[in-house]
């Protein structure tokens, strides 16, 4: 169930909870469109504005001309120039029946209000969306922009002119317009990658020690804050859209007769115009419309929360005429809500496939998104800290279609007294709190991770899959469904295990055939014949990629001398440095890790070992850099990469001025283009093999 609001005690009469509502609600409001910061969900707020009307409409008597539901709530901010809107600016009904009852529901209202028969044609309708964003009135005259007011309170707004200039979208002047006055109203908002761009911005600007600096709740949140800023330069710096949708005043200009055409006359003037929009003909066609929408909302570069609907014929729209606030030939239609409050119950700590420590909230179960939500994701420590979550908070959750659910924010009006900060490490000792290994964090990085690594039980599937690579030891016939099963059944716990399975007990698993068993053996036995490279890069310690295990091999010449190499030690290997040192030096000094590598050597694996100075084998190749792009006659990318590199050259995964040569095969692409732009010599697969050869 969703979190609710407190209610009074159930002597308190229709009067004080009318009252109190009001209170909230203009409180609330205020958060929300003077400040910029709101406080509780969209849906709490509805909830609230919901009862309110609920009683008034039994009590009429208790309706007062300052009540939410009476008026647009909202005030022109400090510092900002007051604009009397020669229209009014009203808000439309909210329908939170978010099932096709909601726009049955207005389709009936409207017929009946039209005194319709049951049997005369459907009304038509403009279905579009509903941003959730700033609206604006932009006044036009001569086709020239004077003016650019916020909604305010509808009757007085704010002048932003000096900001809404800054936006690309909005016209400066009006294509093949010269009325004399022509307000043109719709939604400034900000997309989803502007938003979390300047989110991140923000936070390294705090990081970094900037004063009156924050982050931003949601998109809309954001545009709202851009909007009123009194410096222009500031807004300029932070991208924003205008979709227009609506008139304010006209003089001398002929209004089209429909709500679409109305559309297309904005598109010719030069404004944005949202393409989800379209007539639809009575309460069907709506429906298939919020359907449609809701199926891509998430696709959406923008938020929204609900579609509009909209009486098409303007004549018809001035017989349905107002009610209140409202008009009622128009209606949002809202979806499930996205956020809602619930109360964070403890916070529990999850261990990924790659040994990273994700903090889970554990909540008071509440329904958002349209499900039921118990667990959602807490990022990091570090996210923890900047939203300043505590156990027992009031917490706001999202979670948008199928996106893991998330926290938010807190609500501090809302916190126990004697909350406490929360410190992963503290709460785990220091340990995984699957194997016990060591928990680390290094140094630029957000998450902690298990050191555990080939002995950590949440690890096994992707150690296994990694250790089976081709790249790695190349077991043949040991893939993803494979693995899950092996783990899963309990049959294969750590990597040794792998090379004791019998052709019997593979037999027994769902779907294996004998042949298919005796392929996986034969493919383990001969896994066996490896290199220390291929080795060292299959144990899949962190930041040891192939190449540097490679390296590592070829320096060092043995795995013992490896294990036991000190950080400075380490550090003497080409490309390896401190991050890649303190991962190696950590790894092998967790004994557990130490004992599987020893097991898999008393398994069978062997590989040549040296004194660390190379084999005597032509390096033609040696210190040159290549880097390979599209498709080769005859070489895959693979092949070609160990080619190059046992003639002593590295490959390299993109192009820099330090790039020897680029080879390049069929549909090769923007690598191509940017070794062309560097002057970095490009060769085809002939070159490279007469290279090869030269050392033969």
């Amino acid at each position: 169930m969703p979190a609710k609001s407190a209610k009074p005690a159930e002597s308190a009469s229709p009067a004080d909870r009318a009252r109190a509502l009001r209170e909230q609600l203009q409180e609330h409001a205020h958060n929300y469109y003077v400040l910029d910061e709101p406080t509780i969900p969209d849906a709490d707020y509805d909830r609230l504005f919901q009862e309110l009307q609920a009683i008034e409409a039994e009590h009429p008597d208790l309706t007062t001309p300052d009540s939410p539901t009476q008026r647009v709530i909202g005030a022109v901010l400090e510092g900002l120039t007051p604009v009397r809107h020669a229209v009014p600016m009203l808000s439309i009904h909210t329908e939170t029946d978010t099932t096709p009852a909601g726009a049955e529901k207005f389709d009936a209202r409207v017929r009946k209000a039209l005194a319709l028969a049951d049997d005369a044609p459907p009304i038509a309708y403009n279905a579009e969306l509903k941003f959730d964003g700033l609206a604006i009135n932009l006044r036009y005259e001569q086709g020239e922009l004077v003016q650019a007011a916020t909604r305010g309170d509808g009757e007085t707004g704010e002048d932003v002119t000096h900001n809404i200039r800054m936006i690309a979208t909005v016209p400066k002047r009006l294509r093949g317009i010269e009325a004399p006055v022509l307000e043109v109203r719709g939604e400034v908002l900000m997309l989803r990658q502007d938003f979390e761009d300047l989110n991140e911005r923000q936070r390294k600007l705090i990081e970094g020690g900037a004063k009156g600096e924050k982050t931003f709740v949601n998109p809309r949140n954001a545009a709202a804050g851009v909007v009123r800023q009194l410096d222009a330069t500031k807004a300029a710096k932070r991208p924003l859209a205008f979709f227009a949708y609506s008139l304010g005043e006209v003089v001398g200009w002929e209004v089209p007769a429909k709500h679409s055409e109305m559309l297309v006359a904005f598109r010719k003037m030069g404004f944005q115009v949202n393409e989800d929009s379209r007539v639809e003909p009575g309460a069907p066609g709506l429906i298939a419309f919020h359907e449609e929408i809701a199926a891509k909302r998430d696709a959406l570069p923008f938020d929204i929360d609900g579609v509009v609907y909209k009486v098409d014929d303007r004549a018809l729209q001035e017989q349905l005429g107002f009610k209140s606030r409202e008009p009622r030939w128009a209606v949002a239609h809202k979806y499930p809500a996205q956020e809602q409050t619930t109360v964070l119950q403890d916070i529990d700590v999850q261990v990924g496939r790659t040994g990273k420590l994700t903090p889970v909230a554990k909540l008071v179960p509440v329904f958002v998104g349209g499900t039921t939500v118990s667990n959602a994701t807490l990022h990091n420590q570090d996210e923890i800290d900047r939203k300043d979550v505590r156990i027992g908070d009031t917490v706001i959750v999202r979670r948008a279609g199928d996106v893991i659910p998330e926290v938010v924010g807190m609500i501090a009006a809302k916190r126990p007294a004697d909350s406490q900060p929360f410190d992963l490490y503290k709460k785990l000792g220091g340990q995984c709190p699957v194997c016990g290994s060591e928990i680390t964090r290094e140094e630029g990085e957000v998450d902690w991770r298990c050191s555990g690594g080939l002995f950590c039980a949440a690890q096994r599937k992707q150690a296994f899959l990694h250790f089976a690579g081709r790249r790695a030891m190349d077991v043949e016939g040991l893939g993803d469904k494979l693995v899950d099963q092996l783990v899963d059944s309990g049959i294969v716990r750590t990597l040794p295990e792998l090379y004791k399975l019998g052709i019997a007990k593979l037999s027994a698993l769902d779907r294996m055939a004998e042949k298919s068993a005796q392929n996986l053996v034969d493919g383990l036995e001969k896994s066996k014949q490896t290199t220390l490279g291929r080795f060292l890069y299959a144990l899949g310690i962190r930041h040891v990629g192939e190449t540097t295990a490679k390296d590592l091999a070829k320096h060092f010449g043995q795995l013992d001398r490896i294990m036991d190499a000190s950080e400075a030690q380490l550090l003497v290997v080409n490309d390896v440095g401190p991050i890649v040192a303190t991962s190696l030096h950590t790894f092998f000094a967790q004994p557990h890790n130490r004992e599987v590598v020893e097991q898999l050597r008393a398994c069978g694996i062997t590989w040549k070992e040296d004194d660390g100075t190379g084999d005597s084998s032509p390096k033609p190749l040696l210190g040159q850099t290549f880097v390979l792009t599209g498709t080769l006659p005859t070489l895959s990318r693979d092949e070609a990469k160990d080619l190059i590199e046992a003639a002593g050259g590295k490959v390299s995964g993109s192009v820099s001025k330090k790039t020897h040569f680029v080879v390049a095969g069929e549909e090769a692409g923007s690598k191509l283009e940017k070794a062309t732009a560097l002057g970095v010599a490009v060769i085809d697969e002939a070159a490279l093999q007469a290279m090869l050869a030269a050392g033969a």
